[in-house]
Order: C-alpha cells, then sequence, then structure tokens
C-alpha cells in the first residue's frame, strides 16, 4: 500500500470562491476526489516538496510585481501566436526566449514545466501571482473551459495597457512634485548641518539675547549629531514595517479609507479605483465570468480596502437575489453617476456594456485630473518652499537686524 503523501490544492467551492490549503492521500487521483467529496472544483493539485534543495527560498521584500505594460505585451504576443495556430507548449517556448523581464521569464518556464506535467495553463499560472495577477488567471481559467484562449488574452492585453497608459499617467503628476519637495527637505537639512554653525559662532560673540526663530535653528543645529541618525532610523525602520504590514488589513483599513479623503489627492485615488473596478469586472463578465466570482476578483483588483468592502457587500446582496446596484450607493465610495449607470444597466441587461462605458468615462476623468493636479501643484510648492528656505534664512538674519536696531537707536 503505497504511503500518503501532502498534497497543496487550489480549488473553487459552489460559489466560485478561491480555497487553498494541503490534503493528505495515497495519489493525486485521490485527492481530486476527496476535494469533489466535500463540493469543491479542483484547480490544481500538486505535491508539496519536502526536499531543501527543491523548496523555493523567497524574500517577500525584494519580490516586486511584473509592471502592467509587460503584462500587456505578454498576454498581446500569447494571442499573436495562438491565434496563428502554434500548440500551447510551442508557444510558451517562444515567449520565454523572447521575454526581458526577468521575473516573467523565470515565471514561464515554471509554467511550461507544470504544463508538460499535466497542470492546466490557468493552473500553471496561479503558482505564480507575484507575476500574473488573479485577474489574468480567472481569464485563462474561462478561456481554457470556453476554448477561446486567443480572445481572452487579447482581452487581458487590453485591459493591462489602458492599467499602464493610468499607471503612467499618475506617475507623471507625482514625480515632480515629489523630486522637487526632496531637494527642498535635502536643502534645508544641508543649511540646518553646514550653515546655520557659521552663523552660530558669529552670535556667540553679538552677546545679546538671540530672537526666538534663532534659537530654535540654533538648537536643533547643535543637536543634529543625535537627530539626524534618529532620523535615519525612523525612516529605514518606517520604510521596513510598511513593507511588512502595508498588506494586512489591521492598516489597509486605516490607510485607504483615509487615502480616498487627501484633499486633491483623494479624488485622484477614488477615480482610478472606479477605473480599475469597472474595468475588470466588465472584462471578466464579457468573458462569461460569473457575477458574483468576478466581483470577488476585481475587488482584489481595485486595490482599495473600501472598495473591496463595497464589493463584498455587493456580493451578498446578489446572492440574497437583490440589487447590484444598491450596495454600491450605500458604501458612499462610488459616485453617483457610478451608480446610476449600474442600475441602468441592470435593469437592461447591459451591465458589461455599462461598465465599460464607466472605466472610458473615468480614464479620461483620471487623464484631466493628472494635468490639473500638475498645474495646481507647482505654485503650492513654489510657495511651500519659499516658506521652508525663506523662513530659516530670516531666522539667520534675525539677530543682525535686531544689532542694527539697538545701533540706530543709540
Amino acid at each position: 500500500m503505497a504511503a500518503n503523501e501532502e498534497y497543496s490544492y487550489r480549488a473553487a467551492d459552489a460559489t466560485g470562491k478561491m480555497v487553498t490549503g494541503t490534503l493528505e492521500g495515497s495519489s493525486r487521483d485521490a485527492v481530486v476526489g476527496a476535494l469533489r467529496g466535500r463540493g469543491l472544483t479542483p484547480l490544481d493539485v500538486s505535491v508539496v516538496s519536502k526536499t531543501g534543495l527543491n523548496t523555493e527560498i523567497r524574500i517577500p521584500w525584494l519580490e516586486g510585481h511584473v509592471k502592467a505594460d509587460t503584462l500587456a505585451v505578454f498576454s498581446r504576443q500569447m494571442a499573436g501566436l495562438l491565434n496563428a495556430g502554434l500548440p500551447l507548449l510551442r508557444a510558451l517556448a517562444v515567449l520565454i526566449e523572447q521575454a526581458e523581464d526577468k521575473k516573467l521569464k523565470a515565471a514561464l518556464s515554471q509554467v511550461r514545466t507544470g504544463i508538460e506535467q499535466g497542470q492546466t495553463l490557468s493552473a500553471a499560472m496561479g503558482r505564480h501571482p507575484k507575476v500574473f495577477p488573479p485577474l489574468m488567471v480567472s481569464l485563462v481559467r474561462v478561456g481554457e473551459m470556453g476554448g477561446f484562449l486567443a480572445q481572452t488574452m487579447t482581452s487581458a492585453a487590453d485591459t493591462y495597457k489602458t492599467e499602464a497608459e493610468l499607471q503612467n499617467k499618475i506617475k507623471s503628476a507625482t514625480t515632480y512634485p515629489v523630486i522637487v519637495l526632496i531637494i527642498a527637505l535635502l536643502g534645508a537639512l544641508g543649511m540646518v548641518m553646514f550653515i546655520v554653525p557659521i552663523f552660530a559662532s558669529m552670535f556667540d560673540n553679538l552677546g545679546s539675547e538671540l530672537p526666538l526663530p534663532t534659537q530654535v535653528l540654533v538648537g536643533l543645529s547643535q543637536n543634529m549629531g543625535w537627530i539626524f541618525p534618529l532620523l535615519v532610523v525612523l525612516v529605514i525602520g518606517g520604510f521596513l514595517w510598511w513593507q511588512s504590514q502595508k498588506h494586512t488589513d489591521r492598516v489597509r483599513s486605516v490607510v485607504d479609507p483615509w487615502r480616498l479623503k487627501i484633499p486633491v489627492f483623494g479624488k485622484l485615488a477614488t477615480k482610478v479605483a472606479v477605473a480599475r473596478f469597472s474595468r475588470g469586472l466588465a472584462m471578466m463578465l464579457g468573458a462569461g465570468v460569473p457575477l458574483v466570482q468576478a466581483l470577488d476578483i476585481v475587488g482584489q483588483a481595485a486595490n482599495n480596502f473600501r472598495i473591496e468592502q463595497a464589493v463584498r457587500a455587493v456580493q451578498e446582496s446578489i446572492k440574497q437575489g437583490k440589487s447590484f446596484s444598491k450596495p454600491l450607493e450605500e458604501s458612499g465610495v462610488f459616485p453617483s453617476i457610478v451608480v446610476q449607470m449600474a442600475a441602468v444597466g441592470e435593469e437592461s441587461g447591459t451591465l458589461p456594456d455599462m461598465l465599460e462605458s464607466i472605466a472610458e468615462f473615468y480614464d479620461d476623468e483620471v487623464k484631466t485630473a493628472t494635468e490639473q493636479l500638475t498645474s495646481a501643484i507647482e505654485p503650492l510648492l513654489i510657495v511651500g518652499i519659499g516658506i521652508l528656505i525663506g523662513g530659516m534664512v530670516v531666522s539667520l538674519y534675525l539677530p543682525i537686524f535686531s544689532i542694527y536696531g539697538e545701533i540706530a537707536n543709540t
């Protein structure tokens, strides 16, 4: 009798929700049968490797996600090769050879190996969530089941191309102010560490009491020996803490709602989240994914805790046979135009088309908002930097002005 082995599995329940875990069994078929006996649909079942040489070593902080534009190019190439009649394994071999992104290249090699071992394409891709997002994996699964994989890859290419353009717009709006702000802070730090001490030695010879702003600046400069190392430690510690905690619900439940309320930037973040949600859901519904399962996947793709909560409320409403649009309105996150268009699409049976229209509308809104943000933030930066640097310069010259005033009065 064969000894039991431990198998890891990914399966879908009756509602389409993804379930993962491990199970012991005498064979892969036995584990598949056990999962089906629990009412689950197995998507991927594989032996858990216990040998050190085969154990994958991962450092989460160093594992970045593949960029949206890279995914768009990969999806477009995959669709082209499949439409040209190439077998899946041959198409993957071509893509591996052409891939420039190292993470994508390594993942595709492992995907090809998994397919050779009997896995489906979606199951093999699902083992690399840092490379292939759940949205893409679900689309591939639908394409496999329906026999139109090339079409779903084309849809994925269009979606990730739009996502890449969206990300580039946001970067173009925020890169300039961030760089200017960093340079201003470094300039202020340089003044405190190197310029203020020179003035401080001059002030020692004046023999009079310094004005309060000057006292604060000189005191800050004299204590930079311990303040600067403390700042470095706090910045590094804060960065490491953020990297380890930013994906936890405890942190996201506080940070994500705050992001949507920041003046100027909050409206932009809301528009970006709505565009992602609408586009992803329209694509999933167009590919034939059931609404409840599509919502589960798209909620994660929105990348905002409040949006995810709203999507869960929509899921519960649909499971109970109630409205799709009503929970959107009650969430307080989605603008009224989104709720109204969703309601019209729900009543007329054209929800995917309405969602696509919403996504296109908010793509244009994001473009306009980023242009306005760039125009509005430049004068604010100039004023802020002027107050910071100018205030420091005035503080340094206040004692000199005081002396001249005393001389003039005598």
